[in-house]
């Protein structure tokens, strides 16, 4: 592939965010960068969060695990509509009948000022490792698209992308992502379905042959049955809810962009839309999984997991068609990288620092110390993708989900706790707590053989985390006096 053509791909690609960008930050201030001045369309915000859901991570790696998993994803993804069902009917009417700009405000309310920040902090983290790891997969296939010849280093390919995103972010925030989304999903998702196509048509085969084939070698297998084994349907489907619960409805980049919207109907809409969506868009990436283990043992293709789909795409395609793969990953990249940095900046900002608290700060004042974190947070992601790239672990997506049972589950614990019960915490305790259950389900994780037995624990973990973690604020916890008790 000509580099000129691929870089002038990208680089008309960029011009089109960044036109959007200005566009969309006339006028913006603080408010406009934090929840979009609660202006957003609501089929505008499904759509996009499309992208943010899934990511370049997604891209490769779902369709790479199909060898080896078939299609059990989709399992997980059954749980996710469950899990966005709950999100409309349980933890949206929460949000928005206390007005929160920051969805940790609610832990300061409802158990104190340390579960608040105890909170914000896991989330910081959570989101952090969560958002690098998805960003160092997708520069790492970018670096592999350079031609030999072209001695880029692999920080400054992932510098002129944070920087990219700086540049579309900086001013609007929300309001500019919510609109730099939906354009980056419909991308992704046209890029998708062009693969599926080319490689349908390369084969010479019809959908409906393609499902046979896929049957025949055993890739399109989707409900297990082992209820000791890690992907038994009833485990995968309850991790799935859990997992929608915690990273999306716990979770300040997705809520930032929900609470965007005007009322609370239209944001209960824009939830549900995305979680019956996303079910149609994740078959199809499994479906394209299916597809190209065919078309590489067809071909004698070897590569495997997050390296089969670019290997297919860059190396066995026709240039154009590569070139709209390139673009399709960098449109699954942005939305969740993009979104992350904002979401990061905007969590440091009021939860940790509190400069919407600050009555000694003029706008101004704070609007630069946005600026200086928003700055912070890239450089930060600038390390840990090079971090990343020293660990160099072959499947990226395993990696994000463990490190969201980590993290993700003290919040599920103080959320669940705070909604569920009406006692009182030892708030000096609260960060304790949420320390030790982590740890705790890594000892878990590491003897489970010897432990359970054959009994597999996967992304269960997240739950048996939320769990302790309820139960360690139980024990600190006492039955509240009826006026402080929070409904």
């Amino acid at each position: 592939m000509s580099p000129l053509l691929l870089f002038s791909f990208v680089f008309g690609y960029f011009l089109l965010l960044l036109v959007v960008a200005w566009y969309t930050s006339k006028n913006s201030n603080n408010d406009s960068f934090f929840i979009g001045n609660r202006s957003s369309n609501w089929m505008l915000v499904a759509f996009g969060m499309i992208g943010t859901s899934l990511s370049g991570v997604t891209f490769v790696s779902v369709p790479g695990a199909v060898a080896k998993e078939s299609f059990a994803y989709f399992q997980i993804t059954i749980g996710y509509l469950i899990g966005y069902i709950a999100i409309a009917y349980v933890l949206l009417p929460l949000y928005y009948k206390l007005n929160l700009t920051s969805i940790y405000n609610y832990l300061s309310g409802r158990l104190g000022f340390r579960s608040y920040k105890t909170g914000a902090s896991f989330f910081i983290l959570s989101r952090t490792l969560g958002a690098t790891a998805r960003l160092y997969l997708v520069v790492k296939i970018l670096q592999d698209a350079l031609p030999a010849n072209i001695n880029i280093p692999f920080w400054v390919t992932t510098l002129v992308i944070l920087l990219m995103i700086l540049l579309y972010t900086y001013e609007g925030g929300v309001k500019t992502i919510v609109w730099t989304d939906t354009l980056q999903t419909t991308f992704m998702l046209s890029g998708l379905v062009i693969c599926v196509v080319y490689l349908l048509n390369q084969m010479g085969m019809s959908f409906g042959d393609s499902i046979t084939a896929m049957n025949e070698k055993g890739y399109s297998k989707i409900f297990f049955t082992d209820p000791s084994g890690k992907l038994f349907f009833l485990k995968q489907i309850l991790a799935g809810a859990f997992i929608t619960i915690t990273m999306t409805g716990m979770d300040q980049e997705m809520m930032q962009k929900n609470i965007s919207v005007k009322t609370l109907k239209d944001s209960q809409k824009n939830v549900l839309t995305l979680g019956f969506i996303l079910m149609i868009v994740l078959m199809l990436f499994l479906f394209l999984g299916g597809v190209l283990l065919l078309f590489a043992q067809q071909q004698g293709i070897t590569a495997a997991g997050d390296k089969l789909f670019p290997a297919i795409a860059l190396n066995h395609m026709p240039p154009i068609v590569s070139v709209i793969f390139i673009i399709a990953l960098i449109s699954a990249l942005f939305p969740s990288a993009d979104g992350a940095i904002t979401a990061l900046t905007s969590s440091f900002c009021i939860d940790i620092i509190g400069i919407q608290r600050r009555a000694d700060m003029s706008d101004a004042e704070k609007k630069k110390v946005r600026q200086r974190v928003h700055l912070t947070f890239a450089a930060v992601f600038l390390v840990l993708v090079m971090v990343y790239k020293w660990v160099n672990e072959p499947s990226m997506i395993g990696v994000i989900l463990k490190v969201a049972a980590y993290t993700y589950g003290p919040l599920l614990g103080l959320f669940t706790f705070g909604i569920i019960t009406k006692r009182a915490v030892n708030d000096k305790l609260v960060p304790i707590v949420c320390i030790v259950a982590p740890v705790i389900c890594f000892f878990i994780d590491k003897f489970q053989k010897q432990l359970f037995g054959s009994f597999e624990v996967g992304l269960e973990l997240l739950i048996i985390n939320g769990l302790l973690t309820f139960i360690g604020l139980f024990m600190i916890s006492h039955k509240a006096e009826a006026k402080q008790a929070i409904a």
